[in-house]
């Protein structure tokens, strides 16, 4: 595994190392992740995050909705510099831990961290990003007016996801978007994760 996670994080590799001690430690200790956590982190955590970059165009602003411990915004940012990411996190003890995080990685220069709910948000983005925050049918009402005009929702889903796509069809519907679900991987050695892709109907 390790030879893969340097193909797949390249020069940002000790940032993400850095990170993952992080969340073993302080994420652990603060109830962010549970503690039979921490030994699955690269595989559940880091990887399943970084599979959403290569469905993300170059130079694009990245809303992570519901961020948490930083997952999955923090492992997208290292592994593409390119992008501007924006934390979105309502709760106070995790905001500060993802203020903590970033400064500590010294990544604040491109990812910001904003304490709202996604409701009370202003904001629009090319790219919104969700990980284990709510089904589908949810989703769309929180994620959908951050998206800009012609931009994507990427939701990070297990494998109940095509049941979320048929639950969500009335939301789909009112919003007009289109659902696809997506298998990606960050890298051919690794396991895949599910992602629903929610785009504006042609």
């Amino acid at each position: 595994m390790p030879s893969q996670l340097r193909e797949i994080f390249g020069a940002e590799f000790p940032l993400i190392n850095r990170y993952v001690d992080i969340l073993a430690t302080t994420g652990v200790e603060r109830g962010l992740i549970g503690p039979r956590e921490a030994e699955r982190l690269w595989d559940r955590h880091i990887l399943n995050s970084a599979a959403l970059s290569g469905l993300i165009a170059a130079n694009s602003t990245v809303a992570d909705v519901g961020s948490g411990a930083g997952l999955p915004g923090i492992p997208l940012a290292l592994r593409r510099p390119d992008l501007r990411m924006t934390l979105i996190e309502p709760l106070l003890r995790r905001s500060t831990f993802l203020t903590e995080t970033v400064t500590t990685l010294g990544i604040a220069d491109r990812v910001q961290i904003v304490r709202s709910r996604a409701e009370d948000h202003q904001h629009s983005y090319d790219v919104v990003v969700a990980r284990a925050l709510a089904p589908l049918v949810r989703l769309i009402g929180w994620c959908n007016p951050l998206r800009a005009a012609d931009g994507v929702i990427l939701a990070l889903k297990g494998s109940s996801a095509a049941d979320e796509v048929a639950a969500a069809e009335r939301q789909l519907r009112a919003a007009r978007l289109k659902a696809e679900v997506l298998t990606v991987r960050p890298h051919p050695d690794v396991e895949p994760a599910t992602v629903v892709r929610l785009s504006p109907q042609a």
